[in-house]
């Protein structure tokens, strides 16, 4: 194959590039992996900024089925062991409460939320009507410098090869050999996730809401999803995991005698996935500001915690200005530079706060309850800035 563009990742911001420098004039080729629709480890919560560029890239989320989410919900945990570990959690008497329940705020902006099943396709498919050549169910598996461009080798029975002048490495959590990112600020975190049909009680007290779940040694977001699904994405201590022998089972169940409130919303709640989909060493607090001659794109170029919901906007975002940027002709170092500048305050604060909601979760729980503000100006700060959207 040849083609000016190769965009390596059929996620948000591999597939937010695409159809943009395809609209441009570009001739452009993605490879995604998956040759069929596939759940992916995700909150799936869309913020302002995620809607806006969705919008511009002709996504209509309600027609998509996607639901609202006007307020975010804050759930502590009823007690820690005496180690205070999650594998070490004992049951009354040896508890110790701190505060009210749970803490609710208004969000500061408008949210959605949608599957990533469903968006990615959809991203997929105006690619496609963008003009752009959708190689599925084949991945980059090597990238090499080929004079003044680049030689890009898929995997696969064949021995497949592309040169192209670009790559846009939108791999998501998935390194690509030879061009691992470095290591995070906070790298010590295995993630898991599983979608349930709660309770019909359940699902009307969570319906409108993003609820952000501590217990000790992590913590869990869980929100309704389209078609009456809710999405449980939970991030645990690698530490805490092997302690409970690394089993999802072990996990939940800890997770359940913890939390109160977990338990009350998954009771009668019906799993439906065979099994929850999982990842590890997410590198939280990952800014790229080298390029080292590829546009890295999503999670490839920042790392954001989970609990924010921004790593869908820092996606399309990546995608969108690196297409932009391309287009007017400037490099990817300088687009890798200018990244770096719009998106380090932000994951910095937000992994500074994931750091004290893993290790501290008493004391920032105390804080919310003391500054009912609080949640509102953590969904603020940890959004993508208004001088960084394009007008």
């Amino acid at each position: 194959m040849k083609a000016e563009v190769l965009v390596a990742g059929g996620g948000l911001a591999g597939s937010a590039a695409a159809i943009a420098l395809a609209r441009g004039g570009r001739d452009v080729v993605l490879v995604e992996r998956e040759a069929r629709p596939q759940h992916k480890v995700c909150g799936e919560f869309l913020s302002r900024e995620a809607l806006a560029y969705l919008r511009a890239l002709g996504v209509d989320v309600e027609a998509l089925g996607a639901v609202p989410i006007t307020a975010v919900r804050l759930a502590r945990a009823d007690g820690v062991g005496e180690r205070g570990g999650l594998s070490d959690y004992v049951p009354r008497p040896k508890i110790r409460t701190w505060g009210t329940p749970t803490i609710e705020a208004w969000l500061p902006f408008r949210a959605m939320s949608l599957t990533r099943l469903r968006l990615d396709e959809e991203l997929l498919r105006l690619a496609v009507e963008a003009g752009v050549q959708v190689v599925r169910g084949r991945s980059v598996e090597r990238v090499e410098a080929d004079g003044g461009g680049w030689c890009v080798r898929l995997n696969g029975r064949e021995n497949a090869t592309a040169t192209t002048n670009a790559v846009f490495l939108a791999t998501g959590k998935h390194d690509l050999r030879g061009w691992a990112r470095p290591a995070g600020r906070q790298n010590d975190l295995v993630a898991f996730k599983m979608y349930w049909r709660l309770d019909a009680a359940q699902a009307a007290a969570l319906d409108g809401h993003v609820e952000l779940i501590l217990y000790c040694g992590g913590y869990a977001g869980l929100q309704p999803v389209e078609e009456g699904a809710a999405n449980l994405c939970c991030l645990i201590e690698r530490g805490e995991l092997q302690r409970l022998g690394g089993r999802w089972e072990k996990l939940l169940a800890a997770m359940l005698a913890q939390s109160a409130h977990l338990r009350e919303r998954l009771e009668g709640a019906e799993a439906l996935l065979e099994r929850p989909l999982a990842v590890s060493a997410i590198p939280y607090g990952l800014v790229r500001e080298r390029a080292e001659g590829l546009w890295r794109l999503g999670d490839q170029a920042a790392v954001i915690p989970s609990f924010t919901g921004d790593g869908m906007s820092i996606a399309l975002h990546t995608g969108l200005l690196a297409a932009r940027m391309y287009l007017g002709g400037e490099s990817a170092e300088s687009f890798q530079r200018r990244a770096h500048g719009e998106l380090s305050r932000q994951v910095g604060l937000a992994t500074w706060l994931s750091r004290g909601l893993v290790e501290h979760p008493a004391l920032l729980s105390a804080a919310a309850r003391i500054w009912p503000g609080a949640l509102q100006w953590v969904a603020a700060g940890t959004r993508i800035s208004a001088r960084a959207m394009p007008a």
